[in-house]
């Protein structure tokens, strides 16, 4: 990758971590959306996309906590084993062809996610402790699998099932998105022993990103439209990776 590539990219994935840590996410899918339009190797995507995961989760989850929106005995339950399953999953090297489609649909429903976005919802319910222990360990295995936190999965579960208000949801989906990245890069690390060096340059893009975003999102921050602008270029990167070689 030539320094002009290389540039474009590092402001890319500093868009996309302002944009995604605004409504509570680290980002995940949108860094695997533009890493694969430009053409980086998907076993590279997904520990690097996991790397700056680690680092705007941490951001957003102190934001929206100091905001006020955190909720522990929501939280605690559906982390409580997606760390190990996220682990798990992290470790686990699926072949390339099959990364890809697992890649690719989780862009695609990270999309209709963002298009179909619901309003607080007007009562909310308690989960069932079981349920969502059961929920969490699923989540945190796709999680590591796919190089992702789970939020994107999280977060529309708790506001379809009103468990949660939005920004509620937000602050809880962003604590679990950094325990599940820790685990799942830990995972990805005990097998494959090495971390790929681009994520240390696209390091300062996140923070940078996720910082301001954050720091609007969990205040005040309109998200309609970044939501339909992210959703067209995770639909497209989707697209791309299941369809093509």
């Amino acid at each position: 990758m030539d320094d002009t590539h290389l540039i474009l990219l590092f402001l890319a994935i500093g868009l996309i971590a302002f944009l995604y840590s605004s409504v509570g996410h680290a980002g995940a899918s949108g860094y695997i959306a533009v890493m694969t339009l430009w053409g980086i190797a998907p076993t590279v995507i997904r520990p690097t996309a996991l790397a700056l995961n680690i680092l705007v989760a941490s951001i957003g989850a102190f934001q929206f906590w100091r905001a006020g929106h955190f909720a522990w005995k929501l939280f605690w339950p559906f982390a409580l084993l997606s760390i190990p399953t996220a682990y798990f999953g992290g470790h686990l090297q699926p072949s390339a062809s099959i990364l890809r489609i697992l890649i690719g649909l989780v862009l695609i429903f990270s999309a209709l996610r963002l298009i179909f976005r619901r309003n607080d919802p007007a009562n909310l319910r308690t989960p069932s402790k079981p349920t969502a222990i059961s929920v969490g360990a699923g989540l945190g295995f796709l999680s590591g699998l796919t190089g992702t936190g789970g939020g994107i999965f999280l977060t529309p579960l708790l506001l379809l099932c009103r468990w949660a208000h939005i920004r509620q949801a937000a602050a809880v989906s962003a604590l679990f998105i950094l325990v599940n990245s820790i685990a799942g890069l830990t995972g990805y690390f005990t097998a494959v022993h090495s971390i790929p060096s681009l994520g240390l340059v696209l390091a300062v893009a996140a923070i940078i990103g996720g910082t301001l975003g954050s720091h609007l999102g969990s205040r005040h921050f309109p998200v309609r439209t970044i939501s339909l602008l992210l959703a067209t270029v995770l639909i497209i990167a989707g697209a791309k990776l299941i369809f093509t070689s």
